[in-house]
């Protein structure tokens, strides 16, 4: 007991630790980038407001949230705050701004966030369309992935077709450079990742795991997983010259070691420092390669910090 005891109160001091470093970081560095001044009269029009002539898919920062459809997850003050990443429906999500949705199923195509499940996807479907008809030139990544240690729902690519077929753009390396005007009417870029079923095919409907690359690190210390995303990030590609969209999660997990296992104490820990995350980008010469970057709990300010760069890069100011 007296060892384990030991070990907690290390934990703790470590913690303390990396979230002084942040606030030093933030103290030193600043909140400072291109574009971060820009608040988006309209979020829930952003990508229209920027331009859709002017605005090419490369050089959009989207917005996106991690484990988006959790709002209703689990049982309320039981088990919710234990898997619990986003507070707003899918559709509110979009409406604040986001742009990019990381939607995980099992084979009875209900969401999911480790053996919890929620709402039908059909849920999510009947949110993103809902705000499709309410806007014009708003483009849409919807991630959509089994669950690790689920089945595949059967037939579930005919499903999404169905669903989605009229706003789906095709699986085409060709998109990345193309503005948003070009792509129109289409609105939705699925990738869809399977655990045991063949993946989307060149040319499909759907987009296949490899455009949409991630590197995770399962940790609850924030600036380890700060420095551990800036370093990933500058081994990319920049965005004009690279075919996937490649995602930075702004996130840090609870760990089962860990006497603090709810989702939204310990990802408060690195939340706060977005805005610090694209400065510390610009200052170490990598800011051309930041294309999706993902939260959890998304707020307007995240949503701001995003689109006001997205800004600068179409106004050539970055």
């Amino acid at each position: 007991m007296g060892a384990q005891w030991s070990k907690q109160v290390e934990r703790r001091k470590l913690i303390a630790a990396e979230k002084k470093t942040l606030r030093e970081l933030e103290e030193s560095s600043g909140c400072n980038f291109p574009g971060c001044d820009y608040h988006p009269p309209d979020r829930k029009n952003w990508i229209s407001g920027l331009n859709p002539e002017k605005t090419h898919l490369n050089q959009i920062v989207w917005p996106g949230t991690h484990d988006s459809a959790t709002n209703k997850i689990g049982i309320k003050m039981v088990s919710r705050p234990f898997a619990q990443c986003q507070s707003c429906s899918i559709y509110r999500q979009l409406v604040i701004g986001t742009r990019l949705l990381d939607i995980r199923v099992n084979e009875n195509r209900k969401v999911c966030h480790g053996i919890l499940s929620t709402y039908s996807i059909d849920v999510v479907i009947n949110d993103v369309k809902k705000f499709i008809s309410e806007t014009e030139s708003e483009i849409i990544i919807l991630e959509i992935r089994t669950e690790f240690g689920q089945n595949d729902p059967p037939e579930f690519e005919k499903y999404l077709e169905q669903q989605l077929g009229e706003y789906l753009i095709h699986q085409d390396d060709q998109v990345f450079q193309k503005s948003v005007a070009e792509i129109l009417p289409k609105r939705i870029i699925c990738i869809w990742k399977p655990q045991k079923s063949d993946p989307p095919k060149p040319g499909s409907p759907f987009w296949s795991s490899g455009y949409l690359k991630d590197n995770w690190i399962d940790t609850d210390l924030p600036a380890t997983k700060f420095e551990s995303n800036l370093n990933y990030l500058s081994k990319q590609q920049t965005v004009s010259s690279r075919k996937y969209f490649y995602r930075v999660e702004n996130t840090v997990t609870p760990q089962a070691d860990n006497p603090v296992l709810c989702v939204k104490p310990v990802t408060k820990r690195i939340h706060g420092y977005a805005r610090v995350f694209i400065t510390q980008c610009y200052s170490r010469s990598i800011a051309d390669r930041l294309q999706v970057f993902s939260t959890d709990f998304i707020d307007e300010d995240f949503v701001d910090a995003c689109v006001g760069l997205t800004y600068a890069r179409v106004e050539g100011k970055a």
